[in-house]
């Protein structure tokens, strides 16, 4: 829950810097790199479970 925390502060500093500088480039680098992290998080987890199945 703590982690979860940090990062909505991360991603509200994001947001606050690409609104103040117009550096609206940041917005889709920061969600790619998110789905990214998400796709490397649900992966690790999951392949233990395809290795079984072969």
């Amino acid at each position: 829950m703590r982690f979860l925390k940090h990062l909505g502060r991360l991603l509200k500093e994001f947001g606050s810097f690409a609104w103040q500088n117009k550096a609206w480039w940041i917005v889709p680098v920061v969600l790619v790199l998110l789905l990214m992290a998400f796709f490397v998080a649900t992966s690790t987890t999951v392949a233990p479970f395809i290795y079984t199945l072969f």
